[in-house]
C-alpha cells in the first residue's frame, strides 16, 4: 500500500497483523498499536518529541541489569504494574490484597525457621513480626511458602550492596497450625532508585521518588492462589502519595513500639524495639 497518510497509516498497519499466527499476540499488537497512533495524533507528536522518548526507554534498557530493573520502575510509577496487578488479582471480600511485585525479589533467599533473625545485619530498630497464614473459613493454611524481603533503614534492599550477602530476606514456611514468627527490623520509607531516566522523569513531572514502610510478602501453597502483597506501616507520610501507586487500606498495619524488656520470643531486648501481626487470608485456587 502505497500514499498513506497520518489518518490512513493506522488501518494499513494493522492489516499487516491479520495473519498472526498468535491471535492473542494479534490482539494486543492490534490494540497497541491503534492507541499509540492515536496518541501521536492526540497530542500531535512532534519528531523530537519521538527522539526524546527514543532516547529515554534506550537509557532505561542501559542502566537496567541484574541488581536494578529500570523497566519494572517505570510501569510502577506509571501506575500500569499496580494496574495489572489488579486486573489479574480479583479476590473475593475477606482475601490479603494483592499488591505490586516491585523491583527487588530475587530467588534463592536463604531458608529459615520461624523464630530466626533474618536481619542477617541488615541496619534498623529490632522488630519481631508474627500472623497466621490462614483460608478465606478461617481455616489454616500449614507449611506455605513464605518469601519476605525489605530495605534496611538506609533505605537499601541487599541486592543494592556490593556482594551477595542476603540481608532482610528469607523463606520460612507456616506452622501446622498456620502460624508463622520471625525477627527483623522495623520497615521504614525510602526512595526508589531515582539516580536513573525514571528519576529525572519523576523530577521533571514534579512527582517525589518515595515509598511508604513496608515489608514484602509472597506466600504460596498448594490449593491457593499465590499471594504478592505488602504490609504498610500505619501513619507513614507517604501512604497517600506512594511513589508506585500500591498502597491498600487493608494492608496497613501497626508497628507497636516498646522500650528494652522482654520481646516475644523471650530474647530480653536491651534497647527498643517493636513488634508487628499480621494475618494473610489466601484464596483457593479454582
Amino acid at each position: 500500500m502505497r500514499n498513506l497518510d497520518e489518518n490512513t497509516i493506522t488501518d494499513a498497519v494493522l492489516k499487516r497483523h491479520e495473519g498472526a499466527s498468535n491471535v492473542r499476540l494479534g490482539a494486543v499488537m492490534t490494540s497497541l498499536v491503534r492507541h499509540l497512533h492515536d496518541f501521536a495524533r492526540e497530542v500531535q507528536l512532534t519528531e523530537e518529541e519521538w527522539e526524546a522518548g527514543i532516547r529515554f526507554l534506550t537509557e532505561v534498557g542501559h542502566i537496567t541489569d541484574g541488581n536494578r530493573q529500570e523497566f519494572i520502575l517505570l510501569s510502577d510509577t506509571l501506575g500500569l504494574s499496580m494496574l495489572v496487578t489488579a486486573m489479574a488479582n480479583r479476590k473475593p471480600v475477606g482475601c490479603t490484597e494483592a499488591t505490586v511485585f516491585g523491583p527487588f525479589f530475587v530467588g534463592g533467599a536463604p531458608v529459615h525457621r520461624n523464630g530466626d533473625d533474618i536481619a542477617n545485619g541488615a541496619g534498623g530498630e529490632p522488630c519481631f513480626v508474627s500472623g497466621r497464614i490462614m483460608g478465606l473459613e478461617g481455616e489454616a493454611v500449614p507449611n506455605a511458602r513464605i518469601e519476605v524481603w525489605q530495605a534496611d533503614s538506609a533505605g537499601f534492599y541487599d541486592v543494592q550492596y556490593e556482594g551477595d550477602t542476603h540481608r532482610a530476606r528469607a523463606v520460612l514456611h507456616s506452622l501446622p497450625d498456620g502460624s508463622y514468627h520471625f525477627r527483623s527490623i522495623v520497615a521504614e520509607p525510602y526512595p526508589i532508585p531515582h539516580d536513573g531516566p525514571v528519576g529525572k522523569l519523576l523530577a521533571a513531572l514534579g512527582r517525589h521518588p518515595w515509598r511508604p514502610a513496608h515489608l514484602h510478602f509472597m506466600i504460596t501453597a498448594p490449593g491457593y492462589e499465590r499471594l504478592v502483597t505488602h504490609v504498610f506501616r500505619d501513619g507513614d507520610r507517604y501512604l497517600d502519595s506512594d511513589a508506585v501507586f500500591g498502597v491498600r487500606s487493608s494492608l496497613i498495619a501497626d508497628w507497636i513500639h516498646h522500650e528494652e524488656g522482654v520481646a516475644p520470643d523471650g530474647t530480653r531486648m536491651q534497647s527498643p524495639f517493636s513488634t508487628l501481626a499480621f494475618d494473610f487470608v489466601l484464596n483457593r485456587s479454582s
